[in-house]
């Protein structure tokens, strides 16, 4: 005996449903192009989030106008990362020292320009400092090469952001990459200064607000209410411990050999 469809389904029979072996019906083939330009429509969104942001926009046209004034030299781009500011060195005066992370204040003067544009984004974004040095190699007394040299100089420029200019510290970190990703070739002095860089990596997506501004839901428990934590009993028998206060004693327990003299 055949099974009868459902309440509410088509039968088997219906020329509507498509056979097994015969070709679909006409409408499916817009079907399936609609759901794939669908799909294709949600990525391409999800790829421009950071550049469909209007703090971003701003914040990346208000660089992009410092450079053209020539107040800073380097680059500005949006991808589906994030907004990448790259500053370099301008005018022969460096960001550090030879072989050296401590900050000069050629670049505490770019940090002071770009502030303004990035102190809102640092309050909502994930903000990755990029410590980056041309090819030649280095080994001093502080650094054996150029990975942990640019490590040190993105930490210090994080250091700066945080300490002077009240950047959150929780939304700020330091990488560094050595010379291993260069722009421009290390045969020449303006080659290498270009790649001797700073990069200030925002990504894209916001950060969920901080627990302590998430509202009236937040308590703090009062100590008062609280009960204290009870002492952990002692695993040592009253009578050593008494007889271990007075070396004296003759139950007191001998002094260890071949200890720290």
């Amino acid at each position: 005996m055949p099974m009868r469809a459902p309440k509410g389904f088509i039968d088997m029979t219906d020329p509507r449903v498509c056979q097994v072996g015969h070709p679909a019906p006409p409408w499916m083939a817009s079907y399936a192009d609609l759901m794939t330009e669908l799909v294709c429509f949600f990525v391409i969104l999800y790829a421009l989030s950071a550049a469909l942001s209007k703090d971003v926009q701003k914040a990346a046209a208000d660089v992009k106008e410092m450079m053209d004034k020539g107040e800073m030299k380097g680059e500005v781009k949006i991808d589906k990362d994030g907004l990448k500011i790259s500053i370099e060195e301008q005018g022969g005066a460096g960001f550090f020292g030879v072989g050296a992370a401590e900050p000069t204040p050629e670049i505490d003067s770019k940090l002071a320009l770009l502030t303004p544009a990035l102190a809102k984004l640092a309050l909502t974004h994930e903000i990755l400092v990029e410590g980056h040095t041309d090819g030649q190699k280095i080994h001093n007394e502080y650094f054996d090469s150029n990975w942990e040299l640019s490590t040190a100089r993105a930490t210090s420029v994080a250091r700066l952001l945080i300490e002077k200019y009240k950047m959150p510290a929780e939304h700020l970190g330091a990488v560094g990459y050595g010379g291993n990703r260069p722009i421009a070739t290390n045969d020449t002095p303006e080659g290498r200064a270009k790649n001797r860089r700073v990069v200030i990596f925002v990504k894209s997506g916001s950060l969920k607000p901080d627990a302590k501004a998430a509202g009236p839901e937040t308590k703090v428990l009062d100590a008062a209410a609280v009960p204290p934590i009870a002492p952990a009993a002692s695993a040592v028998p009253a009578e050593v411990l008494r007889n271990t206060e007075n070396p004296e004693s003759p139950s007191a327990a001998p002094p260890a050999q071949g200890g720290a003299q």
